[in-house]
Formats: C-alpha cells, sequence, structure tokens
C-alpha cells in the first residue's frame, strides 16, 4: 500500500502532492489496478491535514479515470499509468539506489541530489529535443 509523506518545502498544494504521488506510484508499478489507497480518515490522520484535502486528491483521480470510490468500502485504483519502460525499471532503480549511497558517502545531502539530477536531467532531455529538431 502507499504510504503519503508531504513535503512542507514544495510549492504544490498538499493535495496536489498526494495526486502526484498515486502518479508516480502507478508509473513505477510500486501500486496497481485493484490495489486501494489508504482511507481518506487514514491519510489525514497520518499527515495531520484536513480530510476535504485527502476527499480533493481522491476526486482529482477519479476525475482522470485513474481510482474509483466505492461507498463504505474505500477507494481502488482503477488503471495504470505505466508504459512499456516499467519492466526496466527494477534494474535502474537499484542503480539509483547504490548511486545515491555513493552520493551520501561523498557529503551530497538531499538538496544536493535534487539539484544535481534536475540540472542533469534538463540538459539531457534538451539536447535529445535539440538533435530530434535538427
Amino acid at each position: 500500500m502507499i504510504e503519503f509523506l508531504l513535503d512542507t518545502y514544495s510549492q504544490a498544494s498538499p493535495y496536489l502532492q498526494l495526486v502526484q504521488q498515486v502518479k508516480q506510484g502507478l508509473r513505477t508499478g510500486l501500486i496497481e489496478p485493484g490495489d486501494q489507497l489508504p482511507t481518506v480518515r487514514d491519510v489525514a490522520e497520518c499527515l495531520a491535514i484536513n480530510p476535504n484535502t485527502v476527499l480533493k486528491a481522491y476526486r482529482h483521480l477519479e476525475t482522470e479515470g485513474l481510482v474509483e470510490g466505492r461507498p463504505g468500502v474505500g477507494t481502488f485504483v482503477r488503471r495504470s499509468v505505466a508504459g512499456p519502460s516499467l519492466v526496466g525499471q527494477k534494474e535502474l532503480r537499484r542503480d539509483l539506489v547504490a548511486w545515491l549511497g555513493r552520493a551520501r558517502t561523498v557529503g551530497l545531502d538531499q538538496e544536493d541530489v535534487i539539484a544535481l539530477i534536475q540540472t542533469t536531467m534538463r540538459a539531457t532531455f534538451n539536447h535529445e529535443k535539440r538533435e530530434q529538431i535538427a
């Protein structure tokens, strides 16, 4: 089952963070169709947020057709957003965990890692876009 976390430094609202985490879980195969999301009450209590925030996130996901609420039973995943790359993600995740371990060993903190990854992704994906245009 997915475990939600809120980043108090994020510019995204709490409800959007919940939506993003469900989508990331679906994209990476951590949650799959048929899985039940935590109850609104459990999420609200665990994160110390208003239950309406959780309801808003679940409704947003329902509107996108990703989950469905079953009255008196809970909220269940209807479909995945994982692509064909899901098969290769297990090995990549293992490599990433090892890389993150090395990053911590050389003294990088979470913000350093995020900055390094984001700048490298921008450079890599922008380079690919330029090659496609040329």
